[in-house]
């Protein structure tokens, strides 16, 4: 958070103080499941600035319904054109939403860059614990972060060192009522919204009943996990790790070229058996929050004993992930957080989808074939200066469920959406080479795109339930 008192509203631009200066406004759509967007818009009207709501279903009613609020209740297909129509009659200025690839909100992108809005997302922040990411337009494939090394030292060239201390600690039961909250009221109350598409993997009971019994088991998982880790280490045999998202992430299943993660195993597993060192090991990590319903072990040994590598590769669900990668001779991602983990522990990595941190000197650029034998360390003067960067310009120090962390973070974002600084200084640069590079890797950029795909997960996900 920034210290001293916020900027007055001649100092932002908001139009209080200057009554010839057009007054922002701010459209905010969807946020996380709590109270933080409403949090950022009273932030935004102290600064003389307007803000408007569109709720879409019950969860974000219970988050937001004041005066400020209005429902749309229509159809996915017609949102496009409704959405461009509720701009141009209230002069919204600026769009806001939480998670950038979810069809409602990659609509909204395109309909707010055709009209000449200023569009601004956020996320959990790369640099957990503790941050949140805000970025304009979008994340990923569609990121504006710079993706030359020259750059990023350049721009980063001056910068404060980040304060990492964790600052606003909260607990799994914090975020897992709110989810719980959010999600389970979509069910519930539907009748209210009923052509709202919920854009989950799974039903949302079905999903929260299945994370009982990992839960009631998580101790023992924990053991068990924590003595196969000691085991590898101690093998003294080279080992890969890949850490598993969760299946449901959606920036898993709209910004990433596999339709379900078992494809991506599959290409690992294959280039593993074909080119890794005959005493390697590859071990998969499963995602800590992960509900059990993808069989990961059934996935991985099937596959693995397709390739004949299945007293090779380990499937540990549990453990330290850090101490993973420190020992480890190298890690792979799809576009997962985990790999700016193991960059930080000079571990040699390699990214099979879009990521941000991508970029050479940092990640392994070359074939996955060659990355086995031929992965390098990561220039960590580069990587201090990517993380810098990151903090000076697309992260803010806060966090969703705690009341500081909340004020926080909804403050410093405040400010820089009214001062129209996101991303600045230094990380605005031109999407379009991570766009050619999500194209060529077949990931839906468009929302037309993403409608079109709607629906491949789910099929893999029925496959391998039976």
């Amino acid at each position: 958070m920034v210290s001293g008192d916020p900027p007055d509203a001649e100092e932002i631009g908001c139009g209080v103080s200057k009554p010839a200066a057009k007054q922002k406004v701010f459209l905010f759509l969807q946020g996380p499941p709590s109270i933080f967007a409403r949090t950022i818009a009273d932030e935004l009207e102290l600064l003389g600035c307007k803000t408007l709501r569109l709720n879409l279903c019950p969860g974000d009613w219970l988050s937001w319904h004041d005066k400020r609020a209005r429902s749309y209740r229509g159809t996915l297909a017609d949102w496009p054109k409704w959405l461009a129509k509720f701009c141009k009659e209230n002069g919204v200025t600026d769009l806001i939403y939480y998670a950038d690839r979810v069809p409602y909100h990659s609509a909204a992108a395109e309909v707010g860059n055709s009209l000449g809005l200023t569009c601004t997302t956020y996320e959990f922040g790369y640099l957990r614990p503790d941050w949140i990411t805000l970025e304009r337009d979008g994340m990923s494939a569609h990121s504006r972060f710079p993706k030359d090394p020259d750059i990023i030292r350049e721009a980063a060239a001056g910068l404060p060192e980040i304060d990492r201390r964790p600052l606003f600690p909260f607990s799994f039961e914090a975020e897992a009522v709110s989810e719980v909250t959010y999600n389970m009221s979509n069910v519930l109350f539907a009748a209210f919204y009923p052509r709202y598409v919920r854009d989950k993997l799974y039903h949302p009971l079905v999903d929260y009943l299945s994370n009982i019994p990992r839960l009631m088991l998580s101790r023992r998982r924990a053991r068990n996990a924590a003595h196969l880790i000691d085991d590898v280490i101690s093998s003294g045999c080279p080992y890969f790790v890949f850490p598993l998202q969760l299946q449901s992430d959606y920036q898993l299943r709209y910004n990433s070229p596999f339709d379900h993660i078992a494809e991506a195993a599959e290409d690992v597993i294959r280039s593993f058996a074909k080119s890794a060192p005959i005493a390697a090991r590859l071990v998969f990590k499963v995602h800590p929050l992960d509900n059990g319903m993808e069989p990961w072990r059934k996935i991985l040994r099937t596959i693995a004993k397709r390739y004949g590598v299945k007293k090779r590769v380990y499937v540990i669900d549990g453990g330290n992930l850090d101490l993973l990668l420190r020992h480890s001779a190298g890690a792979l991602t799809i576009n997962s957080t985990s790999g700016l983990h193991s960059l930080r522990v000079s571990c040699p990595t390699k990214v099979l989808g879009i990521s941000l941190y991508d970029i050479n000197g940092l990640t392994c650029q070359k074939p996955i074939d060659d990355f086995w034998r031929e992965g390098s360390k990561p220039d960590p003067e580069l990587l201090d200066a990517l993380e810098r960067l990151l903090a000076a310009t697309i992260q803010v120090k806060g966090c969703f469920y705690t009341d500081n962390g909340r004020r926080a973070g909804a403050y410093e974002i405040a400010r820089r959406l009214a001062a129209g600084s996101v991303n600045l200084p230094g990380a605005l640069c031109d999407v379009a080479p991570r766009l050619k590079r999500a194209r060529d890797l077949g990931i839906a950029t468009t929302f037309d795109e993403q409608i079109a795909s709607r629906g491949k997960t789910e099929r893999w996900t029925h496959v391998w339930q039976g």
